[in-house]
């Protein structure tokens, strides 16, 4: 992940939120980037949830939060990257998940050109948000 220039992660929607081993993920791999000096700030992210009926925006959100709280840029689409279905294969006949999969995709690609042609003017990071992992000085 920290070598990606973009990071794309997907889950299924289990009880209005995304799975277990996702959660693990976003929870590890946020942490020790935020600690380690913003690992994935700058970086392209972007949160794709296949779902059944109801709880997808939830489970989206949960991975974009994780984004955005870490400093990496979400890019937009023709609606929210949900697809819709109940048994394997259904998602792939969602057509209008897949048009809007298509855009992420090509938006994430000219994306990820305009920041490539600026990587050397991002602005800097001031500060730590996580300031609270390091221990408090000790009183002589």
């Amino acid at each position: 992940m920290v070598a990606a220039d973009a990071i794309i992660l997907g889950s299924p929607t289990y009880f209005t939120d995304v799975s277990a081993e996702m959660k693990a993920l976003l929870d590890r791999a946020g942490l020790v980037a935020l600690a380690n000096g913003g690992l994935f700030r700058g970086k392209i992210g972007a949160a794709v949830v296949a779902v059944r009926r109801g709880g997808g925006t939830h489970a989206f959100d949960t991975m974009n939060h994780m984004f955005l709280m870490s400093g990496a840029i979400v890019p937009g689409s023709t609606y929210w990257n949900l697809g819709f279905g109940l048994d394997k294969g259904d998602v792939a006949k969602d057509d209008e998940a897949s048009r809007n999969m298509n855009d992420l995709g090509q938006t994430i690609a000219w994306l990820g050109a305009a920041i490539h042609q600026h990587a050397g003017s991002r602005p800097v990071r001031r500060g730590s948000r996580m300031s609270f992992l390091k221990p408090p000085p000790v009183k002589q």
